[in-house]
């Protein structure tokens, strides 16, 4: 399913969040949409590995990273086992590297920066808590669409004008 974000903006004034344009697009799938679920961590990607092992159909991971710019929290290897595990996407509040290889990934990724250095392996976080970032509260269960125009949430599945 394709997304247009100002399409859904337009059909669900009182419906949706608008996040802060804080985002890059760096996966192969420049629009993605599902229902969220969530990772605090900061510097430590240990949560984000052990979830991309998960089944993600119909899901979007929100990683709240702490806005570091200091390592990244997600790359090419863990990337590639949420596209094969059906993610739909991943929003990191922080950095992702790999950017080229992200790029081709049939995985939508939308982060604030890139990074070279790898996070650390602490097996520090939280995972399916609120959280609070880009002008935005990402609760579990609720829904995220991305789009290179912005990111959006809802506290309901949305449907694309027309469909």
């Amino acid at each position: 399913m394709r997304y247009v974000t100002p399409d859904l903006c337009d059909a669900y004034p009182d419906l949706i969040q608008v996040v802060e344009p804080l985002f890059s697009n760096f996966g192969g799938c420049d629009s993605f949409g599902g229902q969220i679920v969530t990772i605090k961590c900061f510097e430590d990607n240990s949560y984000v590995k052990e979830r991309v092992e998960e089944d993600g159909s119909g899901k979007v991971m929100v990683v709240d990273g702490g806005g570091s710019m200091r390592c990244a929290l997600l790359g090419d290897i863990l990337a590639e086992k949420a596209a094969v595990n059906g993610w739909a996407g991943i929003v990191i509040y922080g950095c992702v590297r790999d950017v080229d290889v992200l790029a081709e990934t049939n995985l939508g990724i939308q982060a604030l920066a890139s990074h070279p250095r790898k996070s650390e392996k602490r097996g520090v976080g939280q995972r399916d808590i609120p959280l609070v970032f880009g002008g935005v509260t990402f609760e579990v269960g609720h829904y995220l669409y991305a789009d290179n125009n912005g990111i959006i949430v809802s506290s309901q599945r949305l449907e694309m004008p027309g469909e």
